[in-house]
């Protein structure tokens, strides 16, 4: 095995740790605007397999990261489902919405989701020829209580309002929904294996705002599933598991789901993590995503420092959360040779 994230993923201590961002084929590149604008919309650009293969592989081309993470969005579970969904201009995605057991009702089953995901699959398949061979490929999903947030708000919400208040109030039909999506991602995750995703991630953007049993319940109990099922099937794939805002609880997180790494979030002092968290295996993280827009000695110290708190077990360089639209792409280039010169 010589591809770098994949020997980190196996327990590896590198003197290098391999790197990659997450967003990494985004806004801030200028061919990835260029791209996006062929497509015509964002949506359309996630369902053209060339398109969404051409901008998965302008930051591999560009920076020579360890790791290309497939080009698409959480939220297509929720279409493949049945649900209505659409980007509106400068304010994001936009959901139809699931309140109640008639809601659910009308969604469909699990297993119904490949046709419209039939072109993420296609992606895969191209990036699997054409990605240079020291590259690793990673697939992913959203987790199932944050799709479910934007399922049952319709949109992105500050606190995730709505979906604690479904969870309160309408226990059964709220965990019916998670169950739902939980089905549907082991399904899509499975088949991004098969069509030749080396990792896979699970993005658990919002599992900071579940508290308590909320977390092991909503959290932990869907990722251990998602993660023993894909095990069962593809016992050779490593799973990242990214449970940002997680604070104490990423601490066991990788024993209690069954993840080979735990994605740290920048609010996480690296040396905490190093003495609590990266104990039980690898971690992946976590620079501030501010220090790809401001850049200066302060981005080469801080890279330098991750890299070095990090140095005693298996590590993944990483941001903290995506890199945003106003970064610069000469600090990632800056940052990537800080931490393969720390």
């Amino acid at each position: 095995m010589t591809k770098l994230l994949l020997r980190a993923l196996a327990g590896e201590s590198l003197s290098t740790p391999p790197i990659w961002m997450m967003r990494q084929a985004g806004r801030y590149l200028p061919e990835y605007r260029a791209t996006r604008a062929q497509a015509g919309d964002f949506l359309s650009l996630c369902y053209n397999p060339d398109l969404a293969a051409e901008v998965t592989l302008q930051p591999i081309r560009r920076f020579g990261f360890d790791a290309a993470i497939l080009f698409a969005d959480i939220l297509l579970v929720p279409q493949a489902l049945g649900a209505d969904v659409w980007f509106v201009t400068g304010e994001g995605p936009r959901l139809s919405t699931i309140t109640s057991a008639g809601d659910l009702a009308r969604l469909k089953p699990a297993d119904a989701i490949h046709d419209r995901l039939a072109p993420v699959y296609e992606t895969l398949r191209i990036l699997t020829r054409e990605l240079p061979r020291e590259t690793t490929l990673i697939g992913f999903a959203g987790a199932p209580w944050t799709v479910a947030t934007y399922m049952v708000a319709g949109r992105g919400t500050p606190d995730q309002a709505p979906a604690h208040a479904l969870k309160e109030q309408d226990r059964a039909t709220f965990t019916a929904l998670i169950d739902r999506i939980t089905d549907a991602t082991i399904l899509y995750l499975s088949a991004q294996i098969e069509a030749g995703a080396e990792v896979v991630k699970l993005f658990d953007s919002w599992a900071g705002s579940l508290k308590g049993a909320d977390f092991d319940d909503f959290a932990v109990a869907p990722a251990r599933r998602i993660i023993a099922a894909l095990k069962e099937r593809h016992p050779d794939i490593p799973v990242i598991a990214f449970p940002r805002e997680a604070g104490e609880r990423y601490v066991g997180f990788a024993r209690a789901t069954g993840a080979d790494c735990v994605a740290l979030d920048n609010s996480v002092d690296v040396d905490w993590a190093a003495r609590h968290v990266q104990t039980d295996g690898c971690v992946q993280g976590n620079m501030d995503p501010r220090h790809m827009v401001t850049g200066g000695p302060a981005l080469v110290a801080e890279a330098q420092r991750i890299t070095r708190a990090l140095r005693g077990g298996p590590h993944v360089f990483n941001l903290g959360h995506g890199i945003t639209p106003d970064a610069n792409p000469d600090n990632v280039a800056a940052m990537i040779e800080a931490v393969r010169s720390a």
